[in-house]
């Protein structure tokens, strides 16, 4: 059916890290899935991982990325964990019986995985994804690139002609919808303004570390890019967040740690008081 990428959420390749993310595969699971992978035909294959992970030490960290190398993963997409009040182990370390999360030892991981990574000949194409050459995910540049993008299936989103939308989470609903010939319940839809659009190009952009070309903007918006975020671009310099030429804009090694301190500075004053 032309399907030719598999991203599995493996998350973990311990089985305590895993318990008390409350996943319901093992690290057994995982390796297996990874294999069957292989026997089906896919020939790129992608590994969510989690850090930042209570208890979750730095060793154990590289082992996880030492396997995930070791297994042949093709991409590999790397996400701190970050906890919702409803969620049990955000109850549990509110309760005290685990500690809290470490944002320091988590930068720490994501630095350790910057150097591991690049010696193993990953590139590091985006804040929270590496690929082996050529293996980039297409679909995710094209949503870094703020272009239109169509979601097919239960909770798929969408982004066409300034509108964005997604589609409900209830299966039920879905499938009555498919069979019945009716239109699909919408979740959620909003209309991007052009300020907006303007705006969440940059933010996608700089996640990219090739980061924002000023012709593309121009091309794009009519806007010099240099010239309408002077004030922005040469704060960020300073702080040593941001690197910028005549060229262009792009996220520095510190400025990927701290990205939202940078991302927010492009939105339109609508958009910080929202």
């Amino acid at each position: 059916m032309g399907i030719n990428r598999l991203s599995l959420g493996v998350q973990s390749l311990h089985d305590d890290d895993l318990e008390l993310l409350d996943r319901i595969h093992t690290s057994e699971g995982a390796r297996n899935a990874v294999q069957y992978a292989r026997e089906a035909g896919f020939s790129n294959v992608n590994l969510d991982l989690i850090y930042g992970v209570p208890r979750q030490s730095l060793s154990r960290w590289q082992n996880t990325l030492n396997e995930a190398i070791e297994l042949g993963a093709e991409h590999l997409s790397l996400y701190p964990l970050r906890l919702e009040g409803d969620e049990p182990l955000y109850k549990t370390i509110e309760r005290g019986e685990l500690p809290p999360l470490d944002p320091d030892l988590s930068a720490d991981q994501y630095e350790m995985a910057e150097d591991i990574l690049a010696a193993h000949g990953y590139l590091h194409y985006e804040i929270s994804n590496w690929a082996r050459e050529g293996r980039e995910c297409q679909h995710n540049l094209v949503y870094w690139h703020n272009l239109p993008y169509l979601g097919v299936g239960v909770a798929a989103h969408s982004y066409i002609h300034g509108y964005r939308f997604a589609n409900t989470r209830n299966l039920d609903s879905y499938i009555e919808a498919l069979s019945q010939g009716i239109p699909l319940v919408r979740e959620m839809i909003e209309e991007i303004s052009p300020e907006m659009e303007l705006a969440e190009t940059i933010i996608l952009g700089l996640r990219l570390n090739s980061g924002v070309a000023a012709d593309d903007i121009r091309a794009r918006f009519g806007v010099d890019l240099m010239d309408a975020y002077s004030q922005e671009i040469n704060d960020l310099t300073c702080l040593e967040l941001l690197e910028s030429s005549a060229s262009g804009i792009s996220l520095t090694r510190k400025g990927r740690l701290l990205a939202n301190e940078a991302f927010w500075r492009f939105l339109p004053e609508s958009g910080k008081e929202g």
